[in-house]
């Protein structure tokens, strides 16, 4: 039996698979796993497009959304609104 290590980019197929995953993130609360999670996202769209929308190099997004990576927030900011997603507050309940 060959095997191969799971992916989540395998399963990120329609917007909403997206923003489900981007929001099961957010609700872990968990900074490098929401990092990993825009990340993935951002592979699953193609990184190299991503980057270069952003003004980035492709190598340094991948380190940048990397779960041990550091990203500005601003780096965050602008994947975010490239892959065509906003962020929204609310209070919690």
């Amino acid at each position: 039996m060959k095997t191969r290590p799971w992916d989540a980019v395998d399963h990120l197929k329609t917007e909403e698979d997206m923003v489900n995953y981007l929001e099961a993130a957010f609700e872990d609360g968990d900074p490098s796993l929401i990092q990993a999670a825009i990340g993935d996202i951002a592979r699953a769209r193609g990184m190299t497009d991503i980057a270069r929308n952003a003004g980035l190099g492709r190598e340094s997004l991948y380190k940048s959304l990397n779960p041990r990576g550091n990203p500005s927030f601003a780096t965050v900011l602008k994947v975010i609104k490239i892959l065509g997603l906003s962020l929204r507050l609310q209070r919690q309940a």
